[in-house]
């Protein structure tokens, strides 16, 4: 079967992208790194955030094979578009949730941190939890792409980016779209960017925690011999705090 030229293409420039992305943080990696690792020293939590589909950043940070433990998602079902998506749409937009829901996840100004995923970073629960969690005295690291804030309508007054500590631009363009290049329509690329700037993200965590001589906390898949046994002390530690966990 002949190679299909534009699928090849596609993938090329997807991974492109991707090396550029990494390029691009190197300095924000190293510093959002630094910050996530002075939490887990103070044994704080990393919580993580998204509305829509940036929930599937979240999802890739929580009790993943090879994650971190120290992981607290934040979770609203009304953010989440299979359970309605016009009706998630709206709740996204919506004052004052943001406040409601990291107010009752329990977190802690100062000793916790807070990671949010957002393409475009302009609806009011995304801004609003990075106001938050930064007015309690914690770091904000954003996944976010200015240049889509740029082109959209800031309904929060200002933006994820424009709030944040430390800013990871995933350099997504506004529409998400990436296919056909020269007027794209289709394959959305801010999922993928988001799962890959959370990896390099991991691997920056990694080496400064090697370089400190600190062991993190990291998940064992459950689907190899051991380990159950081997993430039974970070259940142990977190499953109190983090109820996802139970």
């Amino acid at each position: 079967m002949p190679e299909n030229a534009s699928v090849s293409a596609h993938a090329e420039h997807s991974l492109a992208h991707l090396r550029e992305v990494g390029e691009h943080n190197a300095a924000g990696l190293r510093d959002a790194a630094a910050r996530l690792l002075d939490c887990i020293r103070s044994d704080g939590l990393i919580y993580t955030a998204g509305a829509g589909h940036s929930l599937a950043g979240v999802m890739e940070t929580f009790y993943r094979a090879g994650g971190l433990a120290a992981i607290r998602p934040l979770y609203h079902p009304d953010l989440l578009p299979l359970h309605g998506a016009v009706p998630s749409t709206r709740t996204e937009r919506r004052t004052g949730l943001a406040e409601l829901v990291i107010t009752e996840a329990g977190f802690r100004g100062g000793t916790d941190a807070l990671v949010v995923f957002s393409n475009s970073g302009v609806n009011p629960y995304p801004v609003e939890l990075a106001m938050t969690a930064r007015s309690a005295g914690s770091p904000v690291v954003a996944v976010t792409s200015p240049t889509a804030s740029a082109e959209a309508p800031k309904r929060a007054g200002t933006t994820l980016a424009e709030q944040a500590t430390i800013v990871l631009d995933t350099l997504v363009p506004g529409g998400d779209a990436s296919y056909p290049p020269h007027a794209p329509v289709t394959a959305p690329l801010s999922s993928l960017t988001n799962v890959h700037v959370w990896n390099l993200l991991l691997v920056e965590l990694h080496e400064a925690a090697r370089e400190a001589g600190v062991d993190l906390p990291v998940w064992r898949s459950s689907n190899t011999i051991g380990g159950d046994e081997a993430n039974a002390a970070n259940l142990a530690h977190y499953g109190e705090r983090v109820p996802g966990l139970q």
